[in-house]
């Protein structure tokens, strides 16, 4: 872990707790080491940086859309916690090197629906994650962000001080659904981890 990392880091979770009382449930459930894929839901711009902060002891690394490397300032603050992804559609390319991480051991958070959801809602999944799931044979950790929405939807320019918790749930098997080059077993694997989203926000409904 990097000094400009633990630096950024800290003023992330400075900024979490204020703003956000970030609450971090059953963070444990994340592997403690070697490459592992957490895939969450996405509603906002703010759970990239929320659910880096609500993983503890270990460096998350996150797929950026490579033009953010080159934007002042921005570039830099990107760079460390990212790697480049040409995110405009699911290149082969941008498979090799998500899987390149989670071989290499690291922690690689995915947002499965390949993007924001206008209302908050859960989208259907993006074929990509099943395929670097079934690719990487990394575990699979499910998450669930709630409150990013209501603190910084799509359209909003200022975000609101609104509670944000991030649960994380047990690992995704998908031994048996694994197929690397069949569209049909991707779909399964996708579906069974939006499952895994959906079953967290309502246990975290349910607390």
């Amino acid at each position: 872990m990097s000094f400009a990392y633990f630096i950024h880091r800290l003023a992330l979770l400075i900024m979490g707790k204020i703003l956000f009382r970030l609450e971090s449930i059953d963070w444990g459930k994340i592997p403690k080491t070697g490459g592992a894929l957490i895939v969450a839901n996405h509603a906002s711009y703010l759970d990239p940086l929320l659910i880096g902060c609500a993983i503890k002891k270990r460096q998350a690394t996150f797929m950026a859309k490579r033009e953010l490397f080159n934007l002042p300032l921005v570039g830099g603050f990107v760079r460390i916690f990212s790697f480049p992804v040409d995110k405009d559609s699911t290149k082969p390319s941008t498979i090799k090197d998500t899987v390149k991480h989670l071989k290499k051991g690291e922690l690689v958070v995915l947002f499965p629906e390949g993007g924001r959801s206008a209302n908050g809602d859960l989208l259907s999944p993006k074929r990509g994650a099943a395929v670097i799931a079934s690719l990487a044979k990394a575990p699979i950790i499910p998450a669930y962000i709630d409150g990013t929405y209501r603190a910084f939807p799509v359209g909003s320019k200022f975000p609101k001080p609104v509670k944000v918790k991030v649960i994380f749930g047990d690992k995704i098997n998908i031994n048996e659904d694994v197929n690397e080059s069949n569209k049909d077993s991707h779909e399964k694997i996708g579906i069974k981890i939006m499952e895994a989203i959906k079953n967290l926000s309502c246990k975290l409904a349910d607390k």
